[in-house]
């Protein structure tokens, strides 16, 4: 480490100044006691009595400072993560308060990191052990209960292999959003960007979603008739996950004989905004910053009979993250939510406009 000592003379320099002082008045009554007054002497003997004090007191003062000082620093560089240890050792005071206050605060801020962090890990665990429990003892019930016995009456066989099977599609549903979570936020997952019409692949998405909607009595539509293609540099595939997600949770929570309205606006010169607007239950303002978080349910007693991952939000944010761009939403209670992000225009259409 660096031994550098950046040294305060603030101290020893008003104590010299205090002891030349003091010897100026008491040898001047000394000298005139005597009659012996000379001027010059007083002069010249109080300057040698203030320089001798003055390095003196400092030099004292760095050794008794610095050994102490230099303590310090040894512990605090069995840290690690410590701003001070690559430091220079300094016995300025001044200079110190701050840099321990300054030290201090990084660390109380790590330490509140850690904190949440460690709630974050035991939501995410808890969570985690729930989702898949839930299918794991749903199939293992119905296996059990045709090993004891109910294997021999076809119907129930053919019924509760069915069932069985269900839980383990929803199981490995499950396992595959917590694979492309993982993929996507250790950046593992490369994106195959392409020019597309982006208005093309939301009608794809309503049409695959029409039944879903229609069992709800949801109307998925555009805000207006887009007459010319819009395109898009972006993951084709990894987009219509996105769109297919948003749209999926729009049906999941809007309310009966509802709508969702997709719309398509430029933003800036090279960027538009896809908005996913729907007039359902809204989301209450404490939940929204944590939308995002894997397995996080605005539900708080955890009701799982929308089915899910609960895992597309956070799926959403990963995918439209690793394009480089910024997903926003907006919500409010009984009126509805707008889920939004953006894009980046291919280069044929920022040349079209």
């Amino acid at each position: 480490m660096a031994v550098r000592s950046r040294k305060s003379y603030r101290f020893a320099f008003r104590s010299a100044l205090f002891i030349g002082f003091l010897t100026f008045f008491v040898f001047g009554i000394l000298l005139w006691q005597f009659q012996f007054l000379n001027w010059p002497l007083l002069v010249l003997a109080t300057v040698l009595v203030f320089l001798g004090a003055f390095v003196f007191l400092q030099f004292r003062i760095e050794r008794f400072i610095y050994k102490r000082i230099r303590k310090i620093y040894d512990d605090v560089a069995l840290l690690e993560s410590s701003s001070l240890a690559p430091d220079p050792i300094t016995t300025d005071m001044r200079t110190l308060t701050a840099e321990i206050e300054k030290f201090a605060q990084d660390k109380k801020i790590e330490i509140d990191t850690l904190k949440i962090r460690e709630e974050y890990r035991k939501d995410f665990l808890g969570n985690v052990s729930h989702e898949l429990k839930t299918p794991l003892f749903t199939a293992q019930g119905y296996l059990e209960t045709l090993l004891d016995g109910a294997i021999e009456d076809k119907n129930i066989r053919k019924k509760y292999i069915s069932r069985a099977n269900k839980a383990v599609d929803r199981l490995i549903y499950i396992v595959k959003d917590l694979d492309l979570i993982t993929k996507l936020e250790v950046g593992e997952l490369s994106l195959q960007k392409e020019d597309f019409n982006i208005i093309e692949l939301i009608q794809n998405v309503f049409d695959l979603l029409e039944m879903k909607a229609a069992k709800k009595n949801i109307v998925l539509t555009f805000d207006l008739a887009y007459k010319d293609p819009i395109m898009v540099y972006a993951d084709k595939e990894k987009i219509q996950q996105v769109l297919t997600n948003l749209l999926v949770n729009s049906i999941k929570y809007g309310n009966n004989n509802g709508t969702t309205e997709v719309s398509v606006e430029n933003l800036i010169k090279n960027k538009v905004i896809v908005r996913v607007t729907d007039n359902g239950e809204g989301i209450p303002a404490q939940h929204i910053h944590r939308l995002f978080e894997r397995f996080y349910r605005v539900d708080p007693s955890g009701n799982r009979k929308e089915g899910g991952s609960g895992l597309g939000l956070s799926i959403v944010k990963h995918v439209i993250e690793a394009h480089g761009e910024k997903i926003y939403v907006e919500s409010s209670e009984d009126v509805g939510s707008e889920f939004s992000f953006t894009l980046e225009k291919s280069k044929t259409q920022n040349t079209a406009t």
